[in-house]
C-alpha cells in the first residue's frame, strides 16, 4: 500500500476507503473522525455565498437506495472498529440524511456511544423553499470501541480552554453538547474548497478533546484534510483517505502552507 503523500506524520492515501482500511493494522488507531457522504447529490439546489447552486457534489455522494447506502455505512464503520485501539474512539459527522444510519451501524457493531453533539452554525444558509425550518446544525456522534475501556477525554482543556469562537461556551464551566461554530472561514479556502469542508475550529476541538500528543488519527473521507491539519498542528499523527485525487492535491497544498507557517 503506497501512500499518495507522506511527510512529517501526515499521510494520505488515494482510493476507496473500504479497500484501504483493510490494509491498516488491527488496534493501531487512537481516533477516527469521519464525515461520510450524505448521499444528497440528486439534482437539487441550495444557497452558497448568497447564490443558488446545484447540490451535486460528485458520484461519491449519490444515493444507491436505502439498503445499499446503509450497507456502505455499516462496512466502513465495521472496518474502523477493527483498526481502533481498545480505548479508541470514533467521531461521525452528518445531517439527518445520513447520521441515523451511522448511529444504527455503530450500535450494530457494538460501539458504546458517548455523546451526540449538535454543531450549531450561526451563519447557516437560508432555506430556499420556505416550506421547512432552516437547517442550521449538524450532528456529531462520539463513540468508544470497547464499552469497558477507558477512553481519552481531556476534561480540563474543554472546561477551561480558550473557546472564544463559540458564544455558547461560558468560561470555566463544563463544555456542553451544543457547539456554536461558524462554517469555514474564507482563509481556509485559499487553495480551493471541498463541498462539505469542515471548519478548523470544529476539528481543533475534537482533536484536543479526545486525543493526546503523539496519537494517530485517521479520516476515511479526508476531503481537503481539515482533520489532518488539526492533527499536525497539535502534534498528532494523521492518516487520510479519499477517493478524489483533486481533494488530496488540495490537502497537500493546505498542509504545506500550514507547515511553512509553523
Amino acid at each position: 500500500m503506497n501512500p499518495f503523500f507522506d511527510e512529517t506524520n501526515f499521510t494520505l492515501y488515494h482510493g476507496n476507503c473500504l479497500d484501504i482500511l483493510k490494509q491498516i493494522p488491527d488496534n493501531s488507531i487512537d481516533m477516527v473522525f469521519a464525515d461520510p457522504p450524505y448521499m444528497l447529490s440528486n439534482g437539487g439546489f441550495s444557497i452558497q455565498s448568497g447564490k443558488r447552486v446545484c447540490v451535486n457534489k460528485g458520484e461519491w455522494d449519490k444515493s444507491n437506495g436505502f439498503s445499499a447506502d446503509f450497507k456502505f455505512q455499516n462496512e466502513w464503520i465495521e472496518s474502523c472498529k477493527r483498526i481502533l485501539k481498545p480505548s479508541g474512539t470514533i467521531w461521525i459527522s452528518g445531517t439527518y440524511h445520513s447520521i441515523y444510519q451511522c448511529g444504527f451501524a455503530l450500535q450494530l457493531n457494538g460501539y458504546h456511544i458517548l455523546n451526540d453533539i449538535a454543531w450549531f452554525k450561526p451563519n447557516a444558509a437560508p432555506n430556499l423553499s420556505c416550506r421547512f425550518f432552516t437547517a442550521s446544525h449538524e450532528t456529531l456522534i462520539w463513540a468508544r470501541k470497547d464499552k469497558k475501556a477507558k477512553h481519552t477525554f481531556n476534561y480540563e482543556s474543554m472546561k477551561n480552554g480558550q473557546w472564544t469562537e463559540d458564544f455558547l461556551k461560558k468560561p470555566n464551566l463544563q463544555m456542553r453538547s451544543v457547539w456554536a461554530i461558524n462554517t469555514p472561514k474564507a482563509s481556509e479556502k485559499t487553495f480551493g474548497k471541498h463541498p462539505t469542508q469542515k471548519p478548523f475550529d470544529l476539528l481543533r476541538r475534537i482533536v484536543l478533546a479526545s486525543t493526546n500528543q503523539g496519537d494517530t488519527i485517521l479520516d476515511p473521507f479526508t476531503g481537503s484534510s481539515t482533520t489532518g491539519l488539526a492533527a499536525f498542528f497539535y502534534k498528532r499523527k494523521f492518516i487520510g483517505i479519499d477517493i478524489e485525487e483533486k481533494y488530496l492535491d488540495l490537502s497537500i497544498k493546505r498542509f504545506q502552507e500550514l507547515k511553512n507557517r509553523k
